[in-house]
């Protein structure tokens, strides 16, 4: 179930979120890897909309986990990039949120590899400034949608 999509826009990759958040399922582990500014707040806000949550949503890049319970399932929206130990994660319970019933986002979820579930959704934004600044290839691993 391996998916290219590209994107040539911050809407389309939004877009591209909300169609994802609206297929999306409890229990499920989505893991967002991409350098700095590839989009994946953008896709996150899209992702969060189609869940049906109204509310603003940024990267919790300070606090790792910000929660969202308003939409249609929770969302644990994680951002790893600033964790120096995977010990950090004991710390905020992970493990009620990768298991329990909302869906989790990660992003730089390659950092805490060692932790994530048997069967994960993931999904890599990478740009091509060589075909336009805004052009975003996005991999999509184990989600059919």
């Amino acid at each position: 179930m391996l998916k290219i999509i590209e994107t040539n826009s911050p809407e389309e990759t939004w877009k591209l979120g909300y169609r994802l958040g609206e297929a999306a399922a409890g229990g499920q582990v989505i893991c967002l890897n991409g350098d700095l500014g590839v989009g994946k707040t953008v896709f996150t806000q899209g992702f969060a909309a189609g869940l049906g949550i109204g509310e603003p949503v940024n990267s919790p890049t300070f606090t790792i986990l910000q929660i969202y319970e308003e939409g249609r399932l929770p969302l644990y929206h994680f951002d790893v990039y600033r964790i120096g130990d995977v010990e950090e994660m004991d710390e905020i319970g992970y493990e009620d949120y990768f298991f329990g019933g909302g869906v989790c986002l990660i992003e730089w979820a390659s950092l805490i590899e060692e932790l994530l579930p048997e069967q994960v959704i993931r999904i890599t934004m990478e740009k091509d400034m060589e075909k336009a600044f805004d052009y975003r290839r996005i991999t999509i691993d184990g989600y059919d949608f």
